[in-house]
């Protein structure tokens, strides 16, 4: 294929950053970027996560509408919203109250806000249950495991409730199967035809979520999700995984972590180029580079663009990411 090109001198296109700019395959868009944000109940001022320096969580009054203000103004518009309820039970029924944490946020955010910013909710029960698994759990002869069927029925509550506080896209990240269908059953059903689903559709059972779990206090107390979220040595699984979500309806797949899975981006979109998809940067992957830049060993900025860089380079058109903000102010 070389032989039928002139010989040429690749370092041209290398020559100042101008140049380097105007061939750039890849462009870091803050319009695709979505920060992360938590909102717990009962306290009053931002609490800073300590395995996740510079994240907090937010109480929903105006230190959290000042954080989405300040977002805005550097070219934020999405958001996707993590709830801490004041009191968990084994059914997680604070996640689908009228009055749960994220219904709330998403009202007053919506009321300050209107349309100008896009919110998304995320859907599960970890945060919610008093045993920290994402479903019901159940007993049988061998022991615990989460009841998928009698979970996909609470997930369709929460579904609901979500909407009808306001959210635009509700993003089920339990990996129940048949989540995606329950869900878009339910919405229907209520008049909310017109609100998205982003189905974390290939989620690994990855250690890369320990900050976020610190974070929510979302850890399973006992056993883990190795029955429900993937198996990192499994690649093709995840078309399997992705294939179905669609049939289902979602209307954006995901992949969770990214920067460790750049291989499955690249897979899916492979496969699916003419879906949304969207890869979360997650919590540990976060973590790693505040830990590495407190310590003085990389430069952080650079660092940080170069990770979401290779996330959108590896075929993500959406990325989720606690650097969003810092990107924006650095990319501004």
């Amino acid at each position: 294929m070389i032989g039928e090109y002139p010989i040429v001198r690749p370092r041209r296109l290398r020559k100042n950053q101008l140049i380097r700019d105007l061939v750039a395959e890849t462009i870091i868009d803050i319009k695709k970027l979505v920060m992360p944000i938590f909102v717990k109940d009962g306290i009053a001022s931002p609490e800073e996560i300590e395995s996740m320096p510079g994240q907090y969580r937010f109480p929903l009054n105006e230190h959290l509408i000042k954080f989405v203000e300040d977002c805005y103004s550097k070219g934020i518009r999405n958001f996707i919203i993590f709830g801490i309820p004041s009191k968990k039970d084994p059914i997680g029924s604070e996640a689908f109250s009228q009055d749960g944490i994220v219904q709330r946020c998403v009202r007053m955010l919506r009321e300050v806000f209107g349309d100008k910013i896009l919110i998304i909710t995320d859907l599960c029960l970890c945060q919610y249950t008093d045993h920290g698994h994402c479903g019901i759990i159940r007993m049988s002869r061998r022991g615990m495991y989460v009841d998928n069927d009698d979970t996909l029925k609470i997930y369709a509550k929460i579904a609901v409730s979500q909407a009808e506080a306001g959210a635009d896209i509700v993003a089920p990240s339990g990996m129940m199967d048949g989540q995606v269908r329950a869900i878009r059953e339910a919405l229907d059903a209520a008049g909310y035809e017109d609100v998205l689903i982003m189905s974390y559709s290939v989620k690994y059972a990855s250690s890369f979520y320990g900050p976020f779990r610190e974070a929510a206090y979302s850890a399973p107390k006992i056993g883990d999700r190795r029955t429900y979220q993937m198996d990192p040595r499994n690649a093709y699984e995840a078309l399997k995984e992705v294939e179905l979500d669609l049939r289902e309806g979602a209307d954006i797949i995901m992949v969770k972590p990214a920067l460790a899975y750049l291989d499955i981006i690249r897979l899916v979109k492979e496969y699916f180029p003419q879906v949304p998809l969207a890869a979360y940067n997650v919590s540990g992957e976060y973590s790693m580079v505040k830990a590495a830049a407190k310590l003085g060993w990389i430069d952080e900025k650079a660092i940080m663009i170069e990770i979401v860089t290779a996330i959108f380079r590896a075929g993500a058109d959406i990325v989720i990411t606690y650097h969003a903000k810092e990107l924006a102010e650095v990319l501004q």
